[in-house]
């Protein structure tokens, strides 16, 4: 589990609480919005679709505000034709690599907001391919290592089709492809299983080791600036934190 990953599961166990909620909510729902506009209302057979339904589950999303959303990307004259998605890569302090997926009604706006905030966080935003070739996609699904056992999550996983279940500090990590990532999370969930979240992910070949807390501050800086504009949707590194180190600046 990389440290971007890290960092996104423990402002995933805060974000139900978290003031921003809102905000958060409102680009879960462009993500399904589009997505429903691109491939049609059946996550069954659209898998963008099917992973933005997953993700926002995971945030507790209330179904009626999906069920919105798939409406409104589905329906004729749809407000969401006028975003495209758009992707940036760039680097981070000391070489981090990281990829930026926006939903975008403004690409002029949007590729100079996202070119200050690199800047400003002594980073450089890339070319495309820049950094792409350094991560594949996967389908992860998150379990609370306190409340499963190692056995139960890896049989589950296997049913589902996963094709890895690794533990990570306090969480079990189901490791799938994408196209498989929901029916890993049903399969989890029949067992009785709790899931903390389940979403695709772009998951490093390689990372860079951040063992400063100056370092670690700089880029997670820079990271969570990313995440705070409108318009981005995802943000994705390859670099590590010690956990102790990690949890330590999140504190």
């Amino acid at each position: 589990m990389s440290g971007h990953s890290k960092w996104s599961s423990i402002k995933h166990k805060k974000g139900a609480a978290d003031a921003k909620r809102g905000k958060l909510f409102s680009k879960l729902a462009r993500a399904i919005i589009v997505a429903a506009r691109e491939g049609g209302p059946d996550p069954a057979a659209n898998l963008a679709l099917q992973n933005a339904i997953e993700k926002a589950r995971s945030y507790s999303m209330p179904k009626d505000n999906i069920e919105r959303a798939v409406a409104r990307g589905s329906g004729a004259g749809s407000d969401s034709e006028a975003f495209e998605h758009i992707v940036y890569e760039g680097y981070g302090p000391n070489g981090v690599a990281i990829i930026v997926e926006a939903l975008t009604d403004n690409r002029n706006r949007t590729a100079a907001d996202i070119r200050h905030v690199f800047t400003k966080n002594e980073g450089s935003l890339g070319t495309t391919g820049a950094v792409a070739w350094l991560f594949e996609r996967r389908g992860i699904v998150s379990v609370d290592a306190d409340r499963a056992d190692e056995d139960s999550v890896m049989l589950a996983a296997a049913e589902g089709g996963a094709d890895d279940v690794a533990q990570d500090g306090s969480s079990f990590q189901v490791t799938t492809s994408p196209e498989l990532l929901s029916s890993v999370r049903e399969a989890l969930e029949q067992a009785g299983i709790e899931v903390e979240s389940a979403e695709t992910t772009m998951v490093p070949k390689t990372t860079i080791e951040l063992d400063e807390e100056a370092a670690a501050r700089k880029t997670l800086r820079l990271i969570d600036a990313l995440e705070e504009l409108d318009d981005v949707n995802e943000v994705y590194a390859n670099f590590d934190i010690p956990e102790q180190l990690l949890e330590a600046v999140a504190s």
